[in-house]
């Protein structure tokens, strides 16, 4: 019997429901199966993201601002639906029901993008003459086009919440071998998607201006069809895992039972509340968010009666460790919420960023570089600094005082610096190139200035999404229970989604309060004739004011200890629980 359960992974079956066989499923080869449609989703959703605003300008001949809106609101839309579909995949579907359906989803939307993009009647004709020749595109053109980008928003949000995390279902961390390789997956997997981001503003941005925005959405379409199709021909070799339930509902359960029980007096003996988890399983309690403890007092008709005889009802009686670790992921607020601003400077990338750069000269000899693809020096920035991390920094700071690296807290500070030096590079960057706009005659297409000075800005936050990105992933999942290292996941998620938003949002109030009628303000629909300038420095004072902030929260944060058998475990598993 010891023998056959070698062979058999515990905690995992196959796509017949039977025990997996740890010879015939799992390993490398299904994940890579698994990575393949998050690099096509990659490719998709940034290649499509970095290069929209000029074709909402010059296509659709929307405003600047608005175009800017529009994309800040499509990013922020994937990134949020991401808990959307983490819940489906957690409560009813599955990580692999999950993963083919919003894959087709997104091949949908990208189908969807080349025809509105081909067909001439679901675009405004071209300008003739002069820019006030210019028709906006109408309400139907654009309802087409809104139709096809949240369709991709939809299956890049259920993508992302289940990629990675089919991904671990595929190693068992029981088995030192598979244990190596699971760790080499998700060493490599910010590496390889970042060359599906290098693919997207390299290759799909150039075949989008120079040979057809409908070819290069139509390729994207093909090319998840085959991912999908590579997907599906591993099911065979998949190990799926029974879902556990969504983390969000035990949070609402102990809400819930905490607010039925809020005029309830606390006892004095903590021994006195409720509690089912196994001693070994267990968490200390704390006395902050004390409110919360009401979910454990036993009451009348918390017990209900079924087959194996009465369980306690979920929504009535929480035990202690439930309501610590709700307890845990609240404690994780107040960093999460410092972190926002950092994804709204990186949203100035991908908006005001390419408008900068479609303004100015770009020539290489004959070859004039696509707008869109200037955010290759933002994707350089992150492959070259994880890179001197990782062999040059992580070295010397370990032969400096022993430690392996920075810790999370101080690569979140590292990336939100380096973020706010991006603003202030920004603002130096546009106060020169408006100063040039200023001294030439008319309305001249091409400024005489080169579009590599748009470096520095692009390099410095992409040097801080590598330190930040990496730092968040690892907070959340390692200072949060291990019951809900997927839901911890998700509220990392939200910071990008969020970032978005707010840059949308202060898109609209500038606009809004520096617009009068005899001048557009700020950010005017020519960029030559408004202050870019001043709104990269008010995001500059903001997101300095922000690293305050975040100094403050991680001097009052108290990091988890957690015991030293789980040490390991949790460094390991810091990354294959991550979502996206």
């Amino acid at each position: 019997m010891e023998g056959k359960m070698s062979w058999t992974v515990a905690d995992a079956v196959d796509y017949k429901g039977f025990p997996a066989d740890r010879s015939k499923t799992g390993g490398w080869v299904p994940a890579a199966f698994i990575l393949g449609i998050e690099i096509i989703e990659r490719l998709s959703t940034i290649g499509i993201a970095v290069n929209l605003v000029t074709y909402l300008m010059g296509i659709m001949h929307l405003p600047s601002s608005t175009s800017a809106n529009i994309v800040t609101d499509f990013m922020g839309t994937s990134f949020l639906l991401c808990l959307l579909g983490g819940f489906l995949a957690d409560s009813f579907l599955g990580r692999y029901k999950t993963i083919g359906i919003f894959a087709a989803i997104q091949t949908l939307g990208t189908a969807t993008l080349a025809i509105s993009t081909k067909l001439p009647q679901l675009r405004p004709p071209p300008c003739h003459a002069t820019p006030s020749s210019c028709k906006q595109a109408t309400g139907f053109q654009m309802g087409i086009l809104y139709l096809a980008l949240y369709l991709i928003a939809l299956g890049t949000g259920g993508l992302k919440s289940s990629i990675s995390g089919f991904g671990t279902d595929q190693f068992d961390e029981k088995d030192e071998k598979e244990k190596s390789q699971m760790a080499f997956f998700f060493n490599r997997f910010f590496f390889f998607i970042s060359f599906g981001t290098l693919a997207a503003v390299t290759v799909l941005v150039y075949i989008q201006d120079k040979v057809s925005r409908s070819w290069a959405y139509g390729i994207c379409s093909v090319s998840m069809v085959i991912a999908i199709l590579i997907f599906i021909s591993g099911t065979k070799r998949y190990r799926f895992k029974k879902s556990l339930g969504s983390p969000i509902v035990h949070i609402f359960q102990v809400i819930v039972a905490a607010i039925r029980k809020r005029k309830m007096e606390l006892p004095h003996n903590v021994g006195s509340l409720y509690e089912d988890t196994p001693e070994s399983s267990r968490i200390e309690h704390t006395d902050q968010f004390r409110f919360l403890d009401k979910a454990a007092i036993v009451a009348e008709g918390d017990f209900e009666k079924n087959l194996s005889g009465y369980t306690p009802s979920p929504w009535k009686l929480c035990s202690l460790t439930r309501i610590e670790e709700v307890k845990m992921m609240l404690r994780l607020l107040p960093v999460w919420a410092t972190t926002i601003i950092f994804w709204t400077t990186y949203a100035q990338m991908i908006t005001f960023s390419v408008e900068q750069a479609s303004t100015m000269q770009r020539n290489i000899g004959s070859f004039q570089i696509p707008a869109g693809s200037l955010t290759v020096f933002f994707v350089a920035a992150i492959l070259i600094t994880l890179a001197v991390n990782d062999r040059l920094i992580m070295p010397l700071w370990k032969k400096w005082n022993g430690k392996q690296g920075f810790t999370n807290l101080q690569r979140i500070a590292i990336g939100l610096i380096l973020s706010t030096f991006g603003m202030v590079a920004a603002f130096l960057c546009e106060r020169k190139r408006l100063s040039v706009a200023k001294g030439v005659s008319g309305n001249q297409a091409t400024l005489p200035i080169s579009v590599f000075i748009l470096i520095p800005q692009f390099f410095l936050v992409g040097s801080g999404e590598a330190f930040i990105y990496t730092g968040q992933l690892d907070f959340f999942i390692t200072q949060s229970p291990k019951g809900m290292k997927t839901m911890s996941t998700g509220l990392f998620l939200t910071t990008l989604s969020l970032g978005f938003f707010v840059s949308s949002f202060l898109v609209s109030v500038v606009k809004k309060l520096t617009e009068t009628k005899d001048r557009q303000g700020w950010l005017a629909d020519n960029i030559n004739k408004g202050r870019l300038d001043l709104f990269y420095a008010l995001l500059t004072i903001l997101s300095f004011i922000n690293f305050v902030a975040f100094v403050v929260c991680a001097i009052w944060y108290k990091p988890k200890k957690p015991k030293p058998s789980l040490q390991m475990e949790q460094v390991n598993g810091s990354l294959p629980e991550e979502r996206c």
